[in-house]
């Protein structure tokens, strides 16, 4: 079964400012080891599964590059 994506970031838009990772209880947002093509370390979700799709990242994001579903 495919792991369904809760959130998903917009990674190139993303300017790795961590206010995300501040405001997510369960800690499984991250930046990514991986450079967007503006020199920045996007942030990532580590642990699908875990998220319970509170959007408290896409609502701190100032760049709106956050985009968060609710599993059915």
């Amino acid at each position: 079964m495919e792991q369904i994506k809760r959130v998903i970031f917009a990674e190139e838009r993303c300017k790795g400012c961590e206010l995300c990772t501040t405001v997510c209880p369960k800690g499984i947002i991250k930046l990514s080891d991986r450079i967007n093509s503006h020199g920045y370390h996007p942030a990532e979700v580590t642990d699908q599964e875990a998220c319970i799709s509170c959007a408290r990242c896409a609502l701190i994001c100032p760049d709106v590059v956050i985009k968060v579903y609710r599993p059915n």
